[in-house]
């Protein structure tokens, strides 16, 4: 299993659309990313054809509960509906709640690590936009442990993610108005890297630090304990396709494309671990550790051992900023600063686009957009545009290594991926 993995490239949707006002349903939108997709990296339909009649070809779609949203399950099938040289390619659907394109991701590096295919269409979806945000929060819910965190509770996960934000202050001892200072710092810096990003969902909206600190007002509700909407990510209906293939897939196809394979970035490191799925049974094993999240920690750590890197090699960062502690918690987890020390490194600077170590330069989930089992998917084709100096307007200058963080539950699943050339 030593396999090299390529990542060839990708597309995203705009993740400003509502699919269900333009009269479009997620088919619609597995169809126009995919097509958007192949002809970005320049790889044709009957290119297709003929790898899958060597059985060198596979699909992998992350989705984390189109059998709510649209009343669909069995999307691993649904790529035949695309186009009919997907007929007979391998395909099948992964969920790990939020950190559902990353399962995918995971499973098409592990093929292709193993040999089995060549090449692997990893494509992340979700419609979201289907039914009320109270409706869609329940949804969500089952993210967490339902019957004991999710039942009968309004909106519960912006509660679990206040519940860190407390823990935070609890354990670090730290003065409440600097800690919330730093969160609205994280969603200005977020709101204003999604300005410089043409397919972010909110790249149109207003925001300012003013209008993040003024919390609990008409403008900026409490949403769940100390978290207002400004410390929120996005509903988001989505889709975002990256393409991952073998050594020798990738010298063929860079001699046909004319590039350079040591300009075509490789997955570095890898990382995966499951944390206990409440939050209550997360913070009592925490008590005692440097890390409120001990296991996301890890899952870093991991990733940096597999590429034989540390923090200091890495340039930019995307994480899951699903609220504002989460990527509060995750700049510790980086190494990018000691645990409660991490509101030192967003007033010095170093998280914003012109630092040191710029996390979401794409916006993140607060200003992207979060459409939840393309979310993953998404943070990988972000990387890729970082380490191949394509991100336009967000280029993060001389990104070398980039490194994602996506995660599933109350920090539950974990998966992080580094990608560089």
């Amino acid at each position: 299993m030593s396999e090299k993995v390529f990542v060839l490239g990708g597309e995203q949707t705009d993740f400003q659309r509502n699919w269900t006002k333009e009269g479009k349903t997620f088919m619609s939108m597995m169809r126009e990313v995919l097509d958007d997709a192949l002809e970005k990296v320049g790889i044709s339909y009957d290119e297709i054809k003929r790898l899958n009649k060597e059985n060198r070809v596979a699909v992998f779609v992350g989705n984390f509960d189109a059998e709510q949203y649209a009343n669909q399950g069995h999307l691993g099938a649904f790529l035949t509906e695309v186009n009919p040289a997907l007929y007979g390619v391998p395909g099948a659907r992964y969920e790990a709640a939020c950190a559902s394109g990353s399962v995918a991701l995971d499973a098409a590096i592990t093929h292709i690590r193993a040999e089995d295919y060549d090449l692997a269409i990893v494509l992340g979806v979700e419609v979201m936009k289907t039914v009320s945000s109270s409706v869609g929060g329940d949804f969500l819910g089952t993210a967490a442990y339902y019957e004991k965190e999710a039942k009968g509770v309004q909106f519960p996960f912006p509660k679990l993610f206040g519940k860190l934000a407390d823990v935070i202050l609890e354990r670090y001892e730290l003065k409440e108005e600097r800690f919330m200072d730093a969160l609205a710092e994280i969603s200005r810096i977020n709101y204003a890297n999604a300005k410089r990003n043409p397919k972010a969902q909110t790249r149109t909206w207003f925001m300012n630090k003013e209008h993040a600190m003024a919390r609990g007002g008409d403008n900026n509700m409490a949403v769940g304990g100390r978290l207002c909407i400004t410390d929120c990510s996005q509903v988001t209906d989505g889709a975002a396709v990256t393409i991952l293939a073998s050594k020798d897939y990738t010298k063929e196809y860079a001699k046909k494309t004319g590039r350079k394979i040591d300009d075509i970035p490789r997955v570095k490191g890898w990382g995966h671990r499951v944390a206990p799925i409440t939050f209550e049974a997360k913070k009592q094993e925490s008590v005692g550790d440097k890390y409120i999240l001990p296991w996301t920690r890890q899952t870093v750590k991991d990733a940096y051992k597999r590429a034989d890197l540390d923090v200091k090699s890495i340039d930019v960062f995307e994480t899951h900023d699903c609220f504002t502690s989460s990527e509060y918690a995750a700049i510790s987890a980086f190494g990018i600063s000691e645990p409660g020390k991490e509101h030192i490194a967003i007033e010095e600077g170093t998280i914003d686009f012109g630092g040191k170590k710029p996390i979401n330069p794409s916006g993140g989930l607060i200003g992207v957009g979060h459409p939840v089992g393309a979310s993953g998917v998404r943070m990988m084709l972000d990387l890729y545009k970082q380490v191949t100096n394509t991100a336009g307007d967000y280029q993060v200058k001389g990104a070398k290594n980039g490194l994602m963080l996506n995660i599933g539950g109350s920090a539950t699943t974990n998966f992080v991926f580094i990608l560089g050339k």
